[in-house]
């Protein structure tokens, strides 16, 4: 198992839970922050991982994918700003709107294994 600790971010419906699965699966520490949910601004950096990954989701798809084509946008909103911490100390922000969970954790693997490579950013 890796010793990189990884805290997963994003609005309800962004690919958290998924992503976080799939990175277990490949022997990562990660875990799923429920920072939208919490009034504790910065409750993403109390288990200080090494990594934090944002996803980033459109209200659009997260319609789609909660089948809820009237999910309310002040939800939305207030997510946004109860990220807004998260996601400005992301290690890396990614976009979940047109790519599968699958290519999130490729991502994320990608980037932690060029950080470890020589010369990556921990060197």
């Amino acid at each position: 198992m890796s010793t990189t600790k990884i805290a997963v971010t994003g609005h309800c419906g962004a690919g958290k839970t998924t992503v976080v699965n799939l990175l277990r699966r490949r022997g990562y520490d990660a875990y799923s922050v429920a920072q939208e949910h919490s009034i504790i601004s910065d409750l993403w950096a109390h288990q200080e991982p090494d990594v934090v990954v944002h996803l980033d989701v459109s209200l659009a798809e997260i319609r789609r994918r909660k089948r809820n084509p009237r999910w309310p946008e002040w939800i939305f909103d207030e997510q946004v700003r109860r990220l807004e911490s998260a996601r400005a100390n992301a290690t890396l922000v990614l976009h979940t709107d047109d790519v599968s969970a699958e290519q999130i954790a490729d991502e994320v693997h990608r980037y932690i294994t060029e950080r470890a490579a020589p010369g990556g950013t921990d060197e």
